[in-house]
């Protein structure tokens, strides 16, 4: 399991019940994790929280604000800042597993001795693109959200990244590849969080059992001759990291030979020093 225990601002406190107790800077949430099965190490902990999501029977859910905070606040992950902000879906604007990606990212990019160009498809707020922008990358962000896209830029500027080559796409991210593919643009790595169900700006379904292996498949074909890395990450529940690694060896490893990991993500949990399961990854390396 790839563990993202590099956190000062971030801390998963306890888990269990069905749900997650977690620090955000100095503010501590209370979330729906449907993967916490188990009881809770330490119930006086979760006093602590200053805002609860209820999820409701038809679906969605809402905040209870127990303890004043603000609309939105900021962490760090080293010299990256991100905004954080509850939102009705019940996420913060970041995924705090996908740091130890971050981290690999920018070593790999930081390691290559080249100049390096990243494709970041699905790319939510930018934590994957801050985290390669700020290694030297000149990265193009993609993502079908306008309202995430303008959140990915913030996200951005707040780590004093403003100057650095990034292009932010709003659009249909099967569309601007094959786009990418008849101008002739090619990328050094790629990085893809697929959602499970979507939709596009224009109303372009997405689901990833059907949609996944050729819209993967049609990336490959973007890459420049020597590509450094390629990544997956998936929270589709009943898909297995074999499968993302399956996917790689059949393409990338055919015709590049590197290597392949996968497995899955995963946050240590203070209180009780479980690890609680966040997903999968798998990526393939020159």
């Amino acid at each position: 399991m790839f563990v993202s225990n590099l956190w000062n601002d971030y801390e998963c406190i306890d888990t269990g019940n069905g749900e997650k107790l977690e620090r955000w800077g100095d503010i501590v949430l209370r979330r729906p994790d449907p993967l916490a099965m188990w009881p809770v190490y330490k119930q006086s902990l979760w006093n602590k929280a200053a805002a609860h999501y209820h999820r409701s029977a038809s679906g969605g859910g809402e905040w209870e604000v127990r303890q004043p905070i603000p609309e939105r606040w900021t962490i760090g992950f080293g010299d990256l800042r991100f905004h954080i902000k509850p939102t009705g879906f019940k996420h913060t604007g970041l995924f705090p597993e996908q740091a130890v990606n971050w981290q690999w990212m920018m070593d790999k990019i930081r390691a290559a001795g080249r100049p390096i160009r990243v494709l970041n498809l699905f790319a939510y707020t930018g934590g994957a693109t801050v985290a390669c922008a700020s290694a030297g990358a000149e990265v193009c962000h993609v993502d079908a959200s306008k309202g995430v896209v303008q959140w990915a830029k913030e996200n951005l500027e707040l780590s004093g990244l403003r100057d650095k080559p990034v292009r932010f796409i709003t659009d249909d991210v099967f569309k601007f590849v094959q786009r990418e593919k008849k101008r002739g643009k090619t990328y050094d790595a790629i990085i893809m969080d697929p959602p499970s169900y979507g939709r596009g700006p224009n109303g372009e379904m997405w689901k990833l059992e059907n949609d996944l292996y050729p819209f993967f498949e049609f990336c490959t074909e973007i890459l420049t001759d020597k590509p450094l890395f390629f990544l997956i990450n998936s929270y589709t529940t009943g898909i297995s990291p074999t499968v993302l690694s399956n996917m790689l060896l059949m393409t990338l490893g055919a015709r590049y030979k590197g290597h392949i990991t996968a497995g899955e993500i995963g946050l240590p949990v203070t209180a009780s020093g479980l690890t609680l399961p966040a997903g999968i990854l798998a990526r393939w390396e020159s």
